[in-house]
This record gives structure tokens, C-alpha cells and sequence, in this order.
């Protein structure tokens, strides 16, 4: 099977890793050609590359390679409060020198991959050829995003049925893809979650959130490190991810060979996912390695042995970092790359040592074998209170005729700073919290009478105690 098992006194993880070779391994490289790694966007895995591997322009002229992060898809791996970024591009390196790989362009996808090609990059320069990164994240999660992605954990980890599983898998695609996802695509995502990702493997949604929401930015001097020429491909229309971080980071690669930005008109988030970006992220990085120097891709031995290169790559981390301690840490390991604070690791233990209880009785969102129940789209509209696009609901479609047009303004309101919260959203969101939570118990009272009497004695009542 095609894995790769790296293993030490405290860490285990076994990655997963796919081809486009005929037999799914190494082996079968054409070393004519050069290759790439890809890297899967956040929340899904290797099997969503498949607008890449099945594009000619990219199949027929490179081997393609893709990895699984240790907390995704096929993958597995210890649990642990210390997984960042940065062990993730330790990840990679292991990958790399386990299967002899030759030195490769990385294309990443979204935050965590992006956040791990980045650091793969000025660790391992002689391993990565170039950079190609869709949709660069801000330094550190923009408030707003922070509070959606907060609660759509708990909730995801705490669904008790299928309705309300399927409720927060969609309001996870608003956050990724964006608002306007087609269908069809929004029946895959959620299919996928409800097989790969369900409440009863919860810790490996807490550690990937984890990494996302607690994510420390690149210094301005380790960013400079990096000299491989970089491309940046990014969705004009991305909430979550403004392209103002993206202009940022290519005015910082100033020792970069080249620093190049192209703006997908239209584009949001996941832009090798929906249909009518794939094919111009695709056009557009071909082009971009159609100027650079092509490589051969012989499979061959490290000239240096993995504990050689990992313990260069500490001191190096232990110098860009400032922590000498680092330099002393065991070299076989990919946890003893972590960057995060101790007290960051502690809480993301406590994290997922909370987690861990009752995770083998939660909730499965599929059948005795193994699928979902129904599609999504095949969902039927029980209540005449529906939810619409814009996540709230209405009683009659009337009151859409008299909504303002679309001003053509793609930022949030009120958002004054990358930090600011809208003060609307943080409102709803601690009212939501109190209710969703895991350990949260209400009695809901049981109203009997007419529903003029109902109304006309707790509605005022409810209302303000909720609103208090």
C-alpha cells in the first residue's frame, strides 16, 4: 500500500500518499519529466485533486505526487497537543527522503497547506524546485472566522442526528467554498464528512482545527528565506482569506527568483475544487512552470541520511526561532519541529484529552455499510420555515423582491480591522454557544392552549430573557 510510516519513541504517523503512475508509487516516475507535489485543501484530502491528476496538461507533462496530512484522509497518526505547521513540513521532508523523491515544485491548497509548502520550503530548500500557493491565508485567522470555525467544531463533534450533522456541514461549505456552491458539489463535500469525518473521529477534527485557528505567523525574516520562485493564485471573492494577505505576502518574498500574484476573477475559496476555477488554477500554474527550468525527477538516495538532514534542519529552526533548545531535539522525530508555545500545547492536549471522552459512542452519520444515508439535495423540506441562502430564514419568499441589490462589495460589514469581530456575529455566536454546546441541557417547557393566549403571554417574555 502506498504509505510512508514514520515512527519514534513518541510519535507515530503513517502517511498516505497517491500517484498518477500506473501503480500508484514511485517506481513508475518518468524521470523525463519534473515533478509535483500537491498538497490537498483544508478539511478534505488527496482524493479532492482530481480536477489536477485528471487535467492532461499537468498528467501527461509531470509525475504527480500528492500526501495526505497526518490528521486527513487515509492517514493516521498519534494524537498530540504539539502538531503546527511546522510538523507537517517535517512531514513532508520524511515523505521525501523515505521514497528518494527528486526535487519538486509544491502546489498547495488553502491554509494548512500553504502554512506547511511555505515552511517545507525554507527547511528543505534543495527539495522544493518552486511554490504554488491557492489562496494565502491571513497571518493568523480573522476574528470572525476564528468565531464560525469555533462553533462549527463543537457542533460538527457534538451532532447527535443527522439533521443536525448535515446543518453544520453546511455552513462548513459557506465557509470554505462560499456562498454560491454548486449542488452537486455540495452533496460530495458533505458525503465525504459524513464518511471521512464523522463525531465519532472527532479528535482528528480538533487536531486539524487546532492547527488552523492556532496557526503563528511566518516573521518577515524567515519569509525571506525562501528563494524558489513563487507563484500565488488567489479568488477574488474570498471572505475568509482577502486578497490584501496575499499582496502582502508576494511584497514580502523579496528574495524570491520571481514573486508572481494572478487574481481569479469570481474566484472564492477551494479554487481547485469548483469546476469554474479548476481549469484556470490549472492553466495558469502550467504556464508559470512552462518558464522555469525543467528538472529531471531520477529516483535516487539522499546524498545525506534522514538524521544528517533533520538535525541541519533544527538548527535551522532553532536559529530563525531564536529557542537554541530546539537544536537539541531528537531529529527522527517530526513532533520535535513544533513551534507552538508550551502553554499552547498544554491546552491543545487538555483539547483533546476533553474530546476523547464518549468519542466511540458519538453519533455516525452513515449506514452498516459505510454510506450515507441520501444526498444531501435529497433532503426533504419537513417545515415550512426554511433557511435560505443567505442563512436566514423567512416564512414566505415575498420579502426577497424587496431586497436591495447586490452592491458588488465582497467584504464583510462593520469589519474594520483584520482583527475587529462584527459585533452582530459575535452577539449570535455566544448566543448559539450556549445552546449547542456538549454538556448544554434544556428543558423545553410544553405550551398548551390556543396560540392567541400562547403569544400573547411568552413570546415578550422569551424573547428578552434570550436577548439578555
Amino acid at each position: 500500500m502506498p504509505y510512508v510510516d514514520l515512527y519514534s519513541d513518541n510519535d507515530y504517523a503513517s502517511i498516505f500518499y497517491t500517484t498518477n503512475t500506473d501503480y500508484g508509487n514511485v517506481g513508475g516516475f518518468d524521470p523525463e519529466k519534473p515533478t509535483i507535489m500537491m498538497l490537498h485543501p483544508t478539511f478534505l484530502d488527496s482524493s479532492w485533486l482530481s480536477n489536477q491528476f485528471g487535467d492532461p496538461r499537468l498528467d501527461q507533462h509531470y509525475n504527480l505526487i500528492a500526501f495526505d496530512m497526518r490528521v486527513c484522509g487515509r492517514s493516521r497518526c498519534k494524537s498530540s497537543g504539539m502538531h503546527d505547521s511546522w510538523v507537517d513540513a517535517a512531514d513532508l521532508a520524511f515523505c521525501h527522503q523515505r521514497l528518494h523523491l527528486p526535487p519538486c515544485h509544491i502546489l498547495a491548497m488553502e491554509a494548512i497547506s500553504v502554512a506547511a509548502a511555505l515552511r517545507f520550503a525554507v527547511l528543505f530548500p534543495e527539495m522544493c524546485l518552486s511554490l504554488g500557493l491557492c489562496n494565502v491565508p491571513p497571518p493568523t485567522e480573522l476574528k470572525w472566522v476564528f468565531n464560525a470555525l469555533d462553533e462549527v467544531m463543537q457542533s460538527w463533534c457534538y451532532a447527535d442526528d443527522l439533521e443536525s450533522f448535515e446543518h453544520v456541514c453546511m455552513e462548513a461549505v459557506k465557509i470554505t467554498v462560499g456562498p454560491d456552491c454548486e449542488p452537486d458539489l455540495i452533496d460530495d463535500l458533505i458525503a465525504y464528512w459524513e464518511v471521512a469525518m464523522p463525531p465519532r473521529r472527532r479528535r482528528r477534527i480538533v487536531e486539524l482545527m487546532n492547527i488552523v485557528l492556532n496557526r503563528t505567523p511566518l516573521k518577515q525574516d524567515i519569509v525571506k528565506e525562501i528563494k524558489q520562485p513563487v507563484l500565488i493564485i488567489h479568488g477574488e471573492r474570498n471572505e475568509t482569506c482577502p486578497q490584501k494577505y496575499a499582496e502582502r505576502l508576494q511584497s514580502e518574498l523579496s528574495n524570491a527568483e520571481q514573486a508572481y500574484l494572478y487574481s481569479v476573477k469570481g474566484g472564492a475559496g477551494s479554487l481547485n475544487v469548483t469546476s469554474g476555477t479548476a481549469s484556470i488554477t490549472n492553466q495558469v500554474y502550467c504556464k508559470f512552470l512552462a518558464r522555469l527550468p525543467r528538472c529531471r525527477s531520477d529516483i535516487a538516495k539522499p546524498l545525506q541520511s534522514t538524521e544528517e538532514r533533520m538535525t541541519a534542519a533544527l538548527e535551522k529552526l532553532a536559529q530563525m526561532t531564536g529557542d537554541s533548545s530546539i537544536a537539541s531535539r531528537m531529529p527522527t522525530c517530526s513532533l520535535s519541529f513544533s513551534c507552538l508555545p508550551h502553554e499552547v500545547v498544554k491546552g491543545q492536549g487538555e483539547s483533546l484529552d476533553l474530546y476523547k471522552k464518549g468519542e466511540s459512542e458519538a453519533f455516525v452519520p452513515t449506514g452498516p455499510d459505510g454510506r450515507p444515508y441520501r444526498k444531501y439535495s435529497e433532503k426533504k423540506d419537513e417545515h415550512w420555515f426554511h433557511g435560505e441562502k443567505d442563512g436566514l430564514s423567512y416564512a414566505g419568499r415575498t420579502f426577497f423582491k424587496q431586497a436591495k441589490p447586490d452592491t458588488g462589495s465582497h467584504e464583510r460589514p462593520n469589519q474594520t480591522s483584520e482583527t475587529a469581530a462584527n459585533g452582530d456575529q459575535s452577539h449570535h455566536g455566544r448566543l448559539r454557544r450556549s445552546t449547542i454546546g456538549p454538556n448544554a441541557i434544556s428543558d423545553k417547557p410544553v405550551l398548551k392552549g390556543s396560540m392567541v393566549k400562547v403569544v400573547g403571554s411568552n413570546s415578550t417574555t422569551t424573547f428578552q430573557r434570550l436577548l439578555k
